[in-house]
């Protein structure tokens, strides 16, 4: 046995979750993304409760 991580065990939750949550994630990452390649420092508070927001409307 070994202390390996199997890809698939660390993707599990999202694949598994439902559309929505998959969608918010992907969202919420790609926004942190672009931050990093721009990089911004500023707060990610609000862009994040914004794009929850959207997604349970």
């Amino acid at each position: 046995m070994t202390n390996e991580t199997n890809i698939d065990d660390v993707h599990e939750p999202v694949t598994s979750a439902p559309r929505e949550v998959q969608q918010i994630i992907e969202r919420v990452w790609l926004l942190e993304k672009s931050r990093i390649d721009k990089k911004l420092n500023s707060h990610i508070n609000d862009d994040i409760l914004a794009i929850v927001k959207e997604a349970v409307r």
